[in-house]
């Protein structure tokens, strides 16, 4: 063997040695941030998986729950709800208290599902669901015939540039039509027609609801004529 090859050899196992203490220097340390790499992303992918898991459960807990209702168990429905509100997942639980309240409403339990709605509209942190709550606590107000009470909820809710203007001035209208009061009704209603950012369906049913309106005898008032004989006549008095 040749002097050449003998130190190529040797150069080689010293490079291997001061790998192998290099290696058992920092070893562990490399090991461990590994370990902690793999932990880290299957913690990830767990998180995420327990997170889809719980919102499949969630999902099928409230269909479920929906199921139960439309078959008429209404109590079933309503005690899986509670379930569900209490340690669903995701936006599941809110979900389920809007169906709750709404449950009541069909229930025929009117009292019951506006006070339902009202302790969502001041409970929940995302504003855009709170003024929904206020909107169906109107909807389910509306046949009291109390626009008032309509208006305490929705009222704030009118303003031209809010985006549930239209709806809130719907039960608005609606209440005004329940309680008697047509003319102003149809006032509400024109507003919607009027509005260009309108939806065309709630632009169908304000037309519908105008056109009863003006059937039943809701027109505008004309302006007070008066002849000219019957005026010459006063100003002689």
């Amino acid at each position: 063997m040749s002097e050449e090859n003998i130190f190529s050899e040797v150069d080689e196992e010293l490079r291997n040695e001061r790998m192998r203490n290099l290696w058992r220097q920092y070893g562990p340390y490399v090991i461990g941030a590994a370990f902690a790499i793999v932990l880290l992303v299957a913690g990830t992918e767990g998180w995420k998986w327990w997170q889809q898991s719980n919102a499949a459960r969630s999902s099928d807990a409230f269909y479920a729950a929906s199921d139960l209702a439309a078959e008429g168990d209404v109590a079933g429905a309503q005690a899986a709800l509670e379930q569900l509100a209490a340690d669903g997942s995701g936006q599941y639980p809110v979900l389920a208290r809007f169906r709750q309240a709404a449950l009541l409403a069909e229930d025929g339990k009117s009292t019951e599902a506006v006070a339902a709605y009202d302790a969502l509209s001041t409970s929940l942190s995302n504003q855009h669901l709170r003024d929904l709550a206020l909107v169906m606590a109107a909807y389910v107000l509306v046949d009291d015939g109390d626009p008032e009470a309509v208006r305490a909820r929705v009222g704030s809710l009118v303003a031209p540039d809010d985006p549930m203007r239209n709806t809130a001035r719907e039960a608005l209208g609606l209440a005004y039509y329940a309680a008697g009061d047509a003319q102003t009704a149809k006032s509400v209603f024109e507003e919607i027609a009027a509005d260009p950012d309108a939806s065309q369906q709630a632009q169908g049913r304000v037309q519908l609801y105008i056109g009863q309106l003006i059937a039943e005898g809701a027109v505008e008032p004309e302006p007070a004529q008066v002849d000219d004989a019957a005026a010459e006549e006063a100003a002689a008095e």
